[in-house]
């Protein structure tokens, strides 16, 4: 018996397809045998007498079936004999382009809904029934669908219009700044009352902890209540320490925010339709993701220290233009529960609105994201039998089927505090015009097939809240090819595309870099460095990040493609199958973008000898153009590489050693000179572990240059 072909129908409608199958498709050759999952074709005069073999002599057909998981179809087809039969080509090509045609990909679009005259989830009942059945088990459920539905909304009008994105930035001269002041007024902007103004309160509340405890005067912007969090975070005790470092945090805070820190986390990948060479064992990675922290609790406690430094929280407020001025940023605001206009003005705005950043958008045009992972989940509280998972262990990258309706699906599973267990499902997606991502078509995949991934009763579960959002990604060429300043503006976080390609996780991407954004921050405001030319220093670029891009993009499938089902699961294998034959170090390194030049080129060669076919198979996916585009990042990084290891273990510290007369004298050169040295080692993935006593100055040494 011989498999001879494997396609995915992109339909859950598996009786549909079983139906047609029987009754409807129609081929010329082999006599049809209906069968409980699909027919036989009988192909009695198919070889002829005086070749047949005893073994192929026994049943020369071909027995055709199908099968529902992940709420999509696939099918199979094999051969009892041992030779090929006559016209059994025409008979699958025929078969795979008449599925095509009555089953082809199809991208839904969320409906349009009129709030005013029904709830949400009246409107979308019809659509996404799961889904409004389980939001409703949910403590602020409606509320939080109302936001997926907000978010796919944006998410999907920021792609489809990205050569014309709303503007929000408007930049003033001196001259029409003075005419909105009254006639009478002649004299010079007043002091700005804020030296920062944070717009995003999840990843930006961080940040502007750090520079409240600076002394900087901070005023941070959200427009939902604040604390409220719509993904999970998982981190590493080596990578927090950095927030410790930098004084954000003591040690026995960070003990206190631990929700549940596992012994192990698995990564395994579908390898039921892979071939022998390209199955791989579980990776296990102890020490990556393994840290569950309590994010409300993080983000309560890095307000009370913004408050207690002197800043000020704005929720409920969102964002509606900034007008750039030569001494000051003013930004128009709206308080959503009054309707009420507000008004802000600071020295420099810090853009932390995340992947539907409105800023992000124009600053970047088409060039905003090129990749997204859309992500759904849920926190449960409890409702798990004994025995389905031990709380003592996570999943960091898991799949549980091959390629579904065009994307191959990967689960992740974080205990946390108690019984409770933080799930996600995501895909690695193109951002596409004509196929966005859905999150509304995710949540309804996420209830229907969470119970093939980890058995349960879905009705038995304790939903205590949804986890959710757009994880954006860029594939840099260099450190310049993206926008992430304007005069007075700079984008952080996921507004900067700032995280893993990996595993997206844009919360330890921020944190593994936040010494390095708030040392550059630091002193262009210290010497009003606030143009956009010298902004644009302050990034948290790592050439080898963005050479694993790639990885990423070879777990997306394009829109309008049909790939083998099983191709992207047998990459995933090929690669996470070398890792899990390295010491555990490597793929800790690898998964935290910590790889090496040495290290890289060294797994690439041994992946490429393990599964030749795997570079045709990208070239497929990616395409010629953006193969070409990551050349130029290999060998931007191969550059750098080169340069870290010259200059990275001694120039720095001279740097260090000018720092009074470079800073004193030229501070512009002295923060461009700042964040080369950076690039040289931090940039590379090896980031500097400094004490909060080598940033800034203190409060009463300040310099203010507000006008």
């Amino acid at each position: 018996m011989k498999e001879i072909l494997y396609v995915e129908v992109p339909t859950p409608d598996t009786d549909a397809v079983r139906t047609w199958l029987q009754q409807q498709w129609n081929n010329q050759l082999g006599k049809k045998i209906i069968t409980p999952n699909g027919i036989r074709l009988q192909f009695e005069s198919a070889i002829p007498s005086n070749q047949l073999t005893a073994s192929a002599s026994l049943i020369p057909e071909i027995s055709i079936f199908v099968w529902s998981v992940q709420r999509t179809t696939y099918l199979k087809a094999f051969r009892w004999s041992d030779k090929s039969l006559t016209g059994e080509k025409q008979v699958l090509e025929h078969l795979k382009n008449r599925l095509r045609c009555e089953f082809p990909l199809n991208y839904p679009e969320p409906p349009v809904v009129d709030l005013s005259e029904q709830s949400i989830f009246e409107a979308l009942a019809p659509y996404y029934p799961q889904t409004v059945h389980f939001f409703k088990k949910m403590p602020q459920g409606e509320y939080d669908l109302n936001r997926v539905y907000w978010w796919e909304k944006r998410w999907r009008e920021g792609v489809r219009n990205p050569q014309q994105p709303k503007q929000v930035l408007f930049k003033k001269s001196n001259k029409e700044s003075l005419k909105t002041q009254n006639s009478k007024d002649k004299l010079p902007p007043a002091t700005p009352t804020y030296d920062l103004i944070y717009i995003g309160g999840a990843l930006g509340v961080i940040h502007a902890a750090v520079m409240a405890q600076l002394g900087y005067r901070v005023l941070l912007i959200e427009r939902l209540p604040f604390g409220r969090m719509n993904r999970e975070w998982n981190i590493s005790r080596d990578e927090f320490q950095s927030l410790i470092d930098l004084g954000l945090f003591t040690t026995t805070e960070f003990e206190s925010m631990i929700a549940r820190e596992y012994i192990d986390g698995f990564n395994k990948f579908f390898d039921g339709n892979n071939p022998p060479h390209l199955k791989a064992a579980v990776l296990h990675t102890p020490t990556v993701l393994n840290v569950a922290i309590d994010s409300e609790k993080l983000l309560q406690l890095c307000g009370e220290k913004l408050k207690k430094a002197g800043g000020e929280i704005w929720d409920e407020t969102e964002f509606i233009q900034a007008d750039v001025e030569p001494e000051q940023v003013k930004v128009t605001l709206q308080h959503l529960p009054t309707k009420s206009p507000r008004q802000a003005n600071g020295r420099l705005l810090v853009d932390a609105m995340g992947s539907t950043s409105p800023i992000a958008l124009q600053l970047n045009g088409s060039r905003a994201f090129d990749s997204v992972c859309p992500t759904v989940g849920a926190v449960i509280a409890k409702g798990f039998e004994s025995g389905v998972w031990d709380s003592n262990y996570g999943d960091v990258l898991n799949s549980h089927g091959d390629i579904s309706r065009g994307r191959q699906l990967i689960w992740e599973l974080f205990p946390g505090a108690g019984e409770e267990l933080t799930i996600y499902l995501f895909h690695y997606h193109e951002v596409n015009v004509e196929n966005p991502g859905s999150l509304l078509e995710m949540y309804e995949d996420f209830f229907q097939i969470l119970p093939e991934y980890r058995r349960c009763d879905l009705e038995k579960l304790v939903w205590k809240k949804p986890t959710f959002g757009y994880i954006p990604g860029h594939f840099s060429v260099g450190s310049r090819d993206r926008t992430v300043a304007y005069d007075r503006l700079i984008s952080i976080g996921d507004a900067a595309s700032l995280q893993s390609p990996l595993v997206f996780t844009g919360f330890g991407s921020l944190v593994r870099n936040l010494y390095r954004l708030t040392d550059l921050l630091d002193t262009a405001l210290r010497h009003n460095l606030l143009s956009v030319q010298d902004l644009n220093q302050i990034r948290a670029y790592q050439s080898n990040v963005s050479v694993t891009w790639l990885f990423s993009k070879g777990m997306m499938v394009p829109t309008n493609h049909y790939l083998p089902p099983q191709q992207i699961n047998s990459m995933l294998n090929t690669f996470f199958g070398l890792l899990a034959d390295e010491p555990v170090m490597v793929a800790d390194t690898f998964i935290k973008d910590r790889v090496g030049w040495l290290t890289f080129n060294r797994l690439a060669l041994k992946a490429a000898r393990r599964n030749p076919a795997i570079i045709p198979w990208i070239w497929e996916m990616a395409g010629s153009k953006d193969l070409l585009r990551w050349l130029g990042s290999y060998l931007s990084f191969t550059g750098n590489a080169l340069l870290s290891w010259l200059l990275g273990g001694w120039l720095p510290g001279i740097l260090k050693r000018l720092k009074p007369l470079l800073e004193s004298h030229y501070p512009a050169l002295w923060l461009r000179l700042l964040a080369q040295s950076y690039a040289l080692n931090a940039g590379m993935g090896r980031p500097e572990k400094v004490s909060s006593k080598g940033i800034g100055v203190k409060n009463d040494q300040l310099v203010r240059h507000s006008g």
